[in-house]
């Protein structure tokens, strides 16, 4: 390591962090694409450390670096200037390591200046013996350069840097194993957690003066994101482009204004115009100057251009023949503008259009589908929300407003979003079926196929987010003009709001949850009064049509499960059951009962579910002329507990050679073949709630 470096305030206390920072400024100027590598790895382990001993950060559903970031309480904590250089860094180590284009001198120097800003907050929040001084700053000037009667190494290649990030990811993994099963070793960071918690209290008294280079940063963003979007910039044409006619310059300049970007099309026209604002200011402010200067391209040119308004982190769309502005997450690539500029004269009414009865053929989905439509159309809103009982036909709904969104040049491609791989492949079958011209993709098995409706779970969708192909990405902000949410509810958007905040389409929301008990917050999510679904079709309804049969309720007279459980009234095995389990992690006495609502939290009584599967098999629902169970579904309260009662099943009934009950939940590999069951091996299954 030499020995000035802009980051020697994180050695002490982020060693880790300070080995691959100050590695990354070594090769500025020798081999930027690994520059940009290590500057990745150098956040990613910044995050990492942030998410193990910052308490009040709540871990996402996956731990890779996109996840990390866009997680909320991360996102607050680093506010949105810093999230902006954090975002900086982790895509130019992406394009990096996946992407062969030529990596620039000036994207390695970016990617090091924004890490340094982050180590400084980090340092500066979370330091508890050596805080940064609140002069530093970054010097360019330490970047070494390489002499020139030494000949520079061999820049890594993108393969290269593609087997390192492998092999440091399995090292990171082999290392976070061993510090999970080391009791003494996670004793030792609660305590270090409650050091650190006061620390950052304690500094976050003194008033932060550094100078975080926002403007910077905001010039670079931009840039990055029209780049990532596939537009290659020229200063000559596409920045600070002069236009006349506007009403309030003065003097020499009368009726001159320069827009700071704009982006043509092939044919000379302009497609887009971006008005980018200092970072302290809403991005909005610039709204009615930018409209000011669609309106002189527009007479200069004879196309009226997309309006972008931007800060470099906050971003807004507004297509005014269309609708009103609204947030988006990055820019359009030049065929998404192309179509949404050709859309404004191309797009057919769907009040009027006719909806295809081979694919709808009940009244209600006819209905759902109109009613969508009028969100769209008429009310000029991007959401809509259907309630619709399960067996309903949901799918089939959803089909039919994708042919007549695509018929009516409403919609290009398609996103169905499932939380479950079984019902992303009962979609895409569904698709074949009824709408084969829709190429419907699987990305869970075509992960590179090109078609028109794509279907996926929300984890690989996360995933594939970032996917580039040669600096620019796959599904740019503007990909999808319509994305379907299967089973919509509040979990789905805490959990995965990157999708909803990063794809800029109409969505539509499923849910078979009673409108009544769908949560005030789904509602909101879709810009719904609470209870007041675009469109519902309830189960009592689809029962009194008679296209679903009412449910049977039977009552099972269990003790346990109506009372609960009182230490007490155990024998004397059951009680030492008790005694062994692990009821808190404080090491404190087991309670003296557990009540009926939480018995399963707790406890697996196989009594219980010895009597419960006894009831299932003598009195259940049976086909054949009454002499076996017909197809049965028990509900479990976690995977734990599914695999108990399947267990128990095969103890109490082993003529059926474990073949009967399986288990089939999240965790189950190859579970759709489940579907297809043969008559004659039937099987119930515990799955889970």
């Amino acid at each position: 390591m030499h020995d000035h470096s802009n980051f020697t305030f994180l050695q002490a206390e982020w060693p880790a962090v300070h080995e691959a920072a100050s590695k990354a400024e070594t090769l500025v100027h020798t081999d930027a694409r690994a520059a940009c590598f290590y500057t990745r790895r150098a956040l990613e382990l910044a995050v990492n450390w942030l998410y193990q001993h910052d308490s009040a950060l709540k871990r996402p559903y996956k731990d890779h670096l996109s996840a990390l970031l866009h997680e909320p309480s991360l996102r607050s904590t680093l506010g949105d200037a810093l999230f902006a250089k954090a975002q900086v860094v982790k895509e130019l180590g992406n394009l990096a390591v996946h992407s062969a284009r030529k990596v620039p001198t000036t994207d390695a120097l970016a990617a090091t200046r924004e890490l340094f800003h982050l180590g400084y907050w980090l340092a500066r929040t979370y330091g508890r013996t050596n805080r940064p001084d609140p002069t530093l700053g970054f010097n360019a000037a330490l970047l070494p350069k390489p002499a020139p009667t030494t000949p520079a190494p061999a820049p890594q290649t993108v393969a290269q840097l593609q087997k390192l990030e492998r092999d440091l990811a399995e090292r990171d993994q082999t290392l976070a194993s061993a510090l999970s099963a080391n009791a003494a070793l996670e004793a030792e960071l609660q305590a270090v957690r409650a050091q650190i918690a006061a620390a950052k209290q304690a500094n976050a008294a003194t008033p932060d003066t550094h100078d975080y280079s926002e403007a910077q940063t905001r010039d670079f963003f931009i840039d990055l994101l029209l780049k990532e979007a596939g537009w290659t910039l020229d200063p000559a044409k596409n920045f600070e482009v002069e236009v006349s006619g506007m009403p309030n310059a003065k003097g020499e300049d009368k009726g001159k204004g320069f827009v700071d970007y704009v982006l043509w099309g092939d044919d000379g026209r302009p497609l887009a115009l971006i008005e980018a604002k200092r970072t302290r200011k809403d991005a909005r402010v610039g709204q009615q100057q930018a409209k000011l200067y669609a309106d002189c391209l527009e007479a200069q040119y004879g196309q009226r251009p997309v309006i972008f308004c931007s800060n470099g982190y906050e971003h807004w769309l507004w297509d005014d023949t269309q609708y009103p502005p609204r947030a988006v997450q990055g820019f359009y690539k030049k065929p998404e503008l192309e179509l949404m500029v050709q859309r404004r004269s191309s797009r057919q009414p769907l009040a009027s259009a006719e909806i295809d009865a081979a694919i709808i053929e009940r009244y209600y989905q006819t209905r759902a589908v109109r009613r969508i439509g009028e969100t769209f159309e008429r009310d000029q809103q991007r959401r809509a929300l259907v309630v619709m009982a399960t067996g309903a036909g949901k799918t089939r709904t959803v089909i039919g407003l994708v042919d007549l969104l695509t018929r009516c040049n409403w919609a290009k491609r398609v996103l169905f979003l499932a939380d479950r791989v079984a019902l992303v492949k009962q979609a895409a079958d569904a698709f074949k079926t009824f709408l084969p011209d829709s190429s419907p993709v699987n990305l869970l098995t075509e992960k590179h196929t090109e078609g028109r409706v794509f279907l996926s779970t929300y984890p690989t969708m996360m995933g594939l987010i970032d996917e580039a192909a040669d600096g620019t990405r796959r599904f740019g902000v503007g990909h999808f003009d319509l994305i379907v949410v299967d089973e919509a509810h509040r979990s789905i958007y805490q959990k995965y709001k990157a999708i909803f905040d990063y794809f800029d389409a109409l969505l539509v929301g499923l849910t078979a949850t009673p409108k009544d008990e769908i949560d005030h917050n789904t509602y909101t999510l879709f810009n719904l009064e609470t209870g007041v679904p675009t469109d519902a079709y309830p189960l009592d309804k689809a029962i009194d049509d008679k296209h679903l049969v009412a449910p049977t309720p039977i009552s099972v007279p269990l003790q346990f499960q109506r009372e609960g459980i009182h230490y007490a009234d155990l024998s004397e095995a059951e009680q030492a059951q008790w005694d062994a389990l692990e009821w808190n992690e404080d090491g404190e006495p087991p309670p003296d009962s557990v009540e009926a609502a939480a018995l399963n939290q707790w406890l697996f009584n196989t009594d219980t579910v010895d009597k419960v599967l006894e009831h299932l098999m003598v009195r259940g629902q049976k086909v054949a002329g009454g002499d076996r169970l017909g197809k049965t579904i028990l509900f479990a309260k976690n995977n734990d507990h599914a695999e108990f009662i399947a267990l128990r099943f095969n103890a109490n009934y082993p003529q059926y050679r474990g073949e009967f009950a399986r288990v089939i939940t999240y965790k189950t590999a190859y579970a759709h073949p489940f579907q297809g069951d043969r008559p004659e091996a039937l099987r119930s299954r515990a799955v889970e709630k």
